[in-house]
């Protein structure tokens, strides 16, 4: 089946659940025009359903070639790229100094979603590109922006994240790529990089490397990394394209799933060294580099939001027409569709219902993000910050969680059929893995929503936050309508066990640290279970306010919700507070 973006849905969750409409009501927003959301919604749905979903399979089943030094992608993904930027969909939230929209991050993150369900391989491209975006824009001199910027905002250029290396994974001080000064200002960058995504590509002209690196002198560690701009090739002073740059891909992975984007070890020095740029300070890497993993962490929870809402559409449809067994107390020949049984039905309503959730965290971590950089006020701006900080790790590890256990749940809603490629349903599931991994793996995520975001001045961000959760949680208390079951009452249980635990983790971060770091994991999944509930009923709510005619529809999800997963977050209170020694005492069956 082919897919198409729900786009009741996530205008509901975009102006409601992530708060985009109260935002522009604050003027938050500027004199932006909310009324064109959907319209931009609709027409990126089109365009994903008509261009890019057809080519997932093909991208999966071909994969990509080296030859060379060059990489060739799957037919039709050249063709598919140029039409995607010729409908300006890179430039969306691209400044509009340099060829950009200057649209909201919100839309733009709605329309990431939407990419990656219809296909995450193709999706990914422009993910890496618009972090390149925003650390140039950031960090980036008036030379190399005038020179750069405009090429990556219109997509005619393509950027790249060059961090990992043999050695140095998630411990990024590790690195041993060199940078070496010149006479000229430049830097001669030599080393090796590997798992750089889109690192060589026949989609456009040139590809803009931004590479971390360490100088002769410079100290130990991450206090020593600088961050360089090293494009394929140089640019003459007319903007025309010059001479090869001493970078090339040696290498393509090949992968569990995403086969139609090029994962390369990318070689520098073969020739010299590649001519690089510094960005910003030497010696300030790291900082430039946060600037492009928050954002890419937001659009790998997005790929996690679309792959799981790709992953739903299909099963549901594949339950409406797989006929097998019979509906209970049914009499009668023939078979029924298996959404009839009860167990497909809740397999079915925990893809929907977790897909949405997740959907909302990672729309309200772009709705604060530009609140962040848009609203007039300071303290707006400075609280807005704060919560896109905290939000970041619950949205790129609950949603990429969620991204893997929907694909899971979609292979066994199709039953035999799931497990044979011919359906699609493997894909997804392939596909899916690696969302909990790279740009920071799941476990790195709840170790900074515990020892940075939560322990922040106190933990106000958090506890702010759960504030406004407690006024949602009243709202439906106070509605008295049956449709919502016990909603109220597990919402409500499941925020008081969430303080419970914030309070006892930042105990346990200054006694015994250790404690809380053995915790963080089920930390996160008790935010995400919480935060993600009350966020969908807070969307029932709305819907029944405005009268929409679907209203049923979504308080029967929060319903569900609340009652199937939000109601683990007592539990995993219990994980956070009471395993801490079981973890502790590990060592006894790992290593002895």
């Amino acid at each position: 089946m082919t897919y198409r973006a729900p786009i009741n849905d996530m205008l509901l969750s975009l102006n409601h659940g992530a708060g985009l409409k109260a935002a522009v009501e604050a003027g938050h927003y500027g004199d932006f025009d909310a009324d064109i959301v959907q319209a931009v919604l609709e027409e990126a749905g089109k365009f994903a359903s008509d261009v890019l979903a057809p080519l997932n399979r093909v991208g999966d089943e071909n994969g990509i070639k080296l030859d060379d030094g060059k990489v060739t992608t799957a037919p039709g993904w050249p063709d598919a790229y140029k039409r995607w930027t010729d409908g300006g969909w890179n430039a969306v939230s691209g400044p509009e100094g340099f060829g950009g929209q200057g649209l909201p991050l919100a839309i733009n993150a709605a329309c990431t979603e939407i990419w990656s369900a219809s296909n995450v391989a193709f999706g990914l491209c422009p993910l890496l590109t618009a972090s390149a975006i925003e650390a140039l824009e950031a960090h980036g001199n008036d030379e190399l922006k005038q020179i750069y910027l405009e090429k990556l905002v219109t997509g005619e250029w393509t950027g790249t994240m060059q961090l990992t290396e043999p050695q140095a994974g998630s411990d990024v001080g590790a690195l041993r790529t060199r940078a070496e000064r010149q006479a000229d200002g430049t830097y001669r960058i030599k080393g090796t990089k590997i798992f750089i995504t889109y690192g060589e590509h026949d989609m456009t002209d040139n590809i803009v490397h931004f590479v971390l690196a360490r100088l002769p002198d410079a100290p130990a560690g991450t206090k020593g990394i600088s961050l360089f701009l090293v494009p394929k090739f140089m640019v003459n002073a007319d903007g025309s394209l010059g001479a090869r740059n001493d970078i090339y891909a040696s290498g393509v992975e090949h992968k569990l799933g995403m086969h139609a984007s090029p994962t390369c070890t990318m070689t520098m020095g073969d020739h010299g060294g590649a001519i690089g740029f510094l960005i910003g300070e030497e010696n300030q890497g790291m900082r430039c580099m946060f600037t492009m993993m928050n954002q890419a962490r937001l659009g790998v929870g997005l790929e996690g939001v679309g792959v799981a809402d790709r992953a739903y559409q299909q099963a549901l449809a594949y339950a409406q027409e797989r006929k097998q067994g019979r509906a209970l107390g049914k009499k009668g020949d023939g078979s029924d569709a298996i959404i009839v049984h009860p167990d497909v039905k809740r397999m079915l309503m925990r893809m929907r219902a977790q897909t949405a959730a997740a959907r909302t965290i990672c729309y309200a971590t772009a709705v604060a993000i530009d609140v962040s950089t848009r609203a007039k006020d300071p303290g707006v701006r400075v609280e807005a910050a704060a919560r896109a900080a905290l939000l970041t790790p619950i949205a790129k590890a609950y949603s990429t969680d969620v991204g893997n256990e929907v694909a899971y749940l979609g292979v066994q809603v199709h039953g035999g059929m799931g497990f044979i490629e011919e359906t699609g349903a493997a894909q997804h599931y392939r596909d899916a893995r690696i969302t909990a991994i790279y740009e920071g793996t799941n476990g790195i995520q709840a170790i900074d929503l515990v020892t940075r975001k939560l322990a922040a001045n106190g933990g106000t961000a958090v506890f702010a936050l759960l504030g406004e959760l407690s006024g949602i949680i009243k709202q439906v208390e106070a509605s008295n309508d049956p449709a919502f079951g016990t909603t109220g009452v597990k919402l409500r249980e499941a925020l008081d066990a969430l303080k419970r635990t914030s309070k006892w983790l930042l105990e346990r971060l200054a006694e015994a640290p250790n404690d809380a770091l053995a915790g963080a994991t089920p930390y996160l999944q008790q935010f995400g279970a919480t935060l993600g509930g009350c966020m969908l009923a807070s969307e029932a709510l709305a819907a029944k306010s405005d009268g929409n005619l679907d209203a049923p529809r979504y308080v029967s999800l929060a319903r569900f919700f609340a009652e199937n997963i939000t109601v683990q977050a007592s539990s995993l209170e219990r994980t956070v507070t009471e395993s801490a020694e079981s973890v502790a005492a590990a060592d006894a069956v790992l290593l002895g």
